[in-house]
């Protein structure tokens, strides 16, 4: 008999996975042993990439909500208690719902000939929206161009410069209530943020969400959620001007 204590939480490998992820190890093929078994965590919004397991697996969920899809299926709702049986060699991609977290075993058997799971593309946010699928591991093409975002200004802006910003915000820190001097673009790289502009309603950015701040909007909230969150922040600038940030009363 062996004990061991609470495993290490590490962070899930990022070839793996969109948004943030988290990993214990629960078992590890060991003699004559060939299970594995992890504890996964899911941030809102996050997933794995489309992949498959020699063996098969079972996922049980353990807390939250998450999603579940596999090739050519609709994307499934899936919460705690629920046991999802995925096929030897069908390729398949699970995660979090965009607003909320998800906790789930995974319990896969290892071949003899210790082959691991295969890895293939990204899911697409289209996809993970229940979208129009695309095919794992076939005509893959080696260069995508996708269109995220096409804003139009409310007037001819002159822009002389573009200032881009890496900001990260702590978890569960608003930013407050706040005003630009000129347009910002943003795009969400990992945690999650609850973005409302006054008078209209909010919405749970995550990773791979942009969002647009026209000049002179009142930002009512960019509240970083559990995880915190990190956002690049694009300011086009006319001729001498500064980007400048105007904190409101609530």
């Amino acid at each position: 008999m062996h004990v061991s204590r609470t495993p290490a939480t590490s962070a899930a490998p990022v070839q793996w996975f969109t948004g943030q992820a988290w990993i214990d190890p629960i078992a590890t093929p060991e003699g004559a042993s060939r299970s594995r078994i992890d504890n996964v965590h899911f941030a809102p919004g996050a997933r794995t990439a489309w992949h498959r397991h020699p063996m098969g697996q079972v996922l049980v969920v353990t807390q939250g909500t998450g999603l579940v899809q596999r090739c050519g299926g609709p994307v499934e709702t899936i919460r705690t208690g629920d046991r999802v049986r995925i096929e030897p060699g069908e390729w398949h991609w699970h995660g979090a719902t965009a607003t909320s977290f998800l906790t789930h075993l995974a319990i896969e058997e290892i071949p003899e000939d210790g082959a691991e799971p295969e890895l293939d593309r990204p899911v697409t946010d289209a996809e993970y929206q229940g979208g129009p699928q695309g095919t794992p591991a076939t005509d893959t093409p080696p260069i995508t161009r996708t269109v995220v975002l096409d804003q139009p200004l409310p007037a001819p802006f002159p822009t002389h410069r573009v200032e881009v910003r890496r900001i990260r915000i702590a978890a569960g820190q608003p930013a407050g209530m706040h005003v630009h001097n000129g347009p910002v673009f943003g795009s969400i790289e990992a945690g999650s943020v609850v973005y409302q502009i006054d008078g209209e309603p909010e919405s749970l950015l995550t990773p791979g969400d942009t969002f647009y701040e026209p000049e002179g909007a009142r930002i009512a909230r960019f509240d970083a959620q559990e995880a915190g969150v990190t956002f690049l922040a694009y300011f086009p600038l006319k001729e001498g001007q500064a980007a400048e940030l105007e904190f409101l009363d609530a």
